[in-house]
This record gives C-alpha cells, sequence and structure tokens, in this order.
C-alpha cells in the first residue's frame, strides 16, 4: 500500500498547505522554500494526488479535512497557521469548522464557500462529464491551461504537468463529486479565526462573488486582489504572494 506523502520542512510556529484539485505538494515548491526559513512547513499530498497518487481518494471534503486533521495530530501539533487553495480552500474552512480552536490563521487563497459555483468555466457536472468522455489524459491536459493568465505557457505550468501524472479517473471524479456536494456558507459566521482571502482578478474558476461573500460573512477577514493573476497566483506571482502571506502571519492578531 503506498503511502500518503507528507512534507515536514523548517522549524517553529507550523503552517499547514493544502492544496487544491489536480494540485500536489511539489505546487507549493515556491513556497516550501521561503516559509522554511522562518517557520515549519506542513505540506501533504491528499489521497489519490500528486506524490500520493497511490492512495485510495476521497469523495468528501468533510472526509479530506479529516484526513488532514488526522495527519496534523499524528505530527502532535496542536495549533498552527492554515492556507487552503481552491478546494483546499473548502478543506480548510472544514477543518476550521472542525477544530477552529486550534487553527491561528486563516488563509483562504482562489476559493469560495460553495463548490458549485455560477459563473465558472463550465459546470462541475460539465466537467465530470468531460473526463469520462475525454479521459484523465485529455482533461488534465485542458483545465490546468485555465489556472494562469498565460495557460501552458506559464514558466510554473510544468509543476501541474507533473501534478497529474499519475492520478487516476477515479480519484479526480471523487474530487469533483467532494466539491459539487459541498457548501460552508452556513459556518462562515462561525469562523471566528482571522482570516486572509486572496483572489486573482483574472481567475475563472472562482469569481468575485465568491471571494466577496467569504470577506463579507467571515467576520475577522479581509481580502487581498492579485491584478493580472488566475487561478494560480502562488506560482504566477510567487514573490508578491508569500511577502504577503509572511507578513499575515506574523502579524500580531488585531483582536
Amino acid at each position: 500500500m503506498s503511502k500518503i506523502y507528507i512534507d515536514d520542512v523548517g522549524e517553529g510556529y507550523p503552517l499547514v498547505l493544502v492544496h487544491g484539485f489536480l494540485g500536489s505538494s511539489e505546487m507549493w515548491c515556491n513556497q516550501k522554500n521561503f516559509f522554511s526559513n522562518f517557520c515549519r512547513v506542513i505540506s501533504l499530498a491528499l489521497p489519490g494526488f500528486g506524490e500520493s497518487s497511490g492512495v485510495q481518494s476521497l469523495d468528501s471534503i468533510n472526509k479530506m479535512a479529516k484526513f488532514v486533521i488526522d495527519l496534523i495530530d499524528e505530527k502532535k501539533i496542536d495549533k498552527f497557521n492554515l492556507l487552503g487553495h481552491s478546494m483546499g480552500g473548502m478543506i480548510v474552512q472544514e477543518i476550521t469548522k472542525i477544530v477552529g480552536n486550534r487553527v491561528n490563521k486563516l488563509i483562504c487563497f482562489a476559493t469560495g464557500s460553495i463548490g458549485e459555483i455560477p459563473g465558472r468555466f463550465e459546470t462541475i457536472d460539465e466537467t465530470r462529464k468531460r473526463l469520462k468522455e475525454e479521459g484523465a489524459a485529455v482533461s488534465f491536459s485542458r483545465v490546468p491551461k485555465k489556472w494562469f493568465v498565460k495557460g501552458d505557457q506559464d514558466k510554473n505550468y510544468y509543476l501541474c504537468a507533473n501534478a497529474v501524472k499519475n492520478v487516476s479517473l477515479e480519484t479526480a471524479d471523487n474530487a469533483l463529486k467532494a466539491m459539487k456536494n459541498w457548501s460552508g456558507i452556513e459556518n462562515l459566521k462561525d469562523i471566528k479565526n482571522e482570516t486572509l482571502i486572496v483572489w486573482g482578478d483574472k481567475d475563472t474558476a472562482y469569481n468575485f462573488d465568491q471571494v466577496d461573500t467569504l470577506n463579507k460573512k467571515i467576520k475577522n477577514s479581509r481580502l487581498e486582489i492579485f491584478k493580472d493573476c488566475s487561478h494560480n497566483v502562488h506560482l504566477e506571482e510567487p514573490d508578491k504572494f508569500n511577502d504577503l502571506i509572511k507578513s499575515f502571519v506574523n502579524q500580531k492578531n488585531s483582536y
């Protein structure tokens, strides 16, 4: 049985990174290199994805959240900062719902409070249908291109290509099903954690309404928008992204 891949680098206050759909631990490479200089960075590949592609995938956001919590518990980590991207942003909202008192600061990046998003470049059912009809290889080359303003010409696109190499059709479909069936909008009012919301203004996966809803309904939050970036700001503008996150986690809590 393949084991879950989990990277644990640096020392200090833990920062847990949760990737999104068709992601991997490697897609955080620019963040791991930067943040490991001043804190402990925990970055896993979710079951079925990236470096954990040999592990049976999960079909609900709640199960994924509990899986991440179990890994954090195994490492005897009590409190931590938490950053989730895209589907990972849903997972970190769910983690906060379950163990919110252990989350110091929350970062919701290129995500929303519902899985089935009006205005997405296509509905989740359409993505699932095309996945089954075209096969994994075609879908995995088609969808990640939409996450960059420069498409597959972006210098960091190769990280997306690496991430999907061994991902099965079943894993991708389970994740799409998990997103479609998830809604966290009722939980937003209960998030007391200081929260940073990050979004690229050219994101076609999550539109402005999604991040605006997060910002309006999470009491102690602020929204930072990156101009001329799409869904993968951490790969399109890694230095600016890293500086923003660092200043946020290093700020004294405002309450």
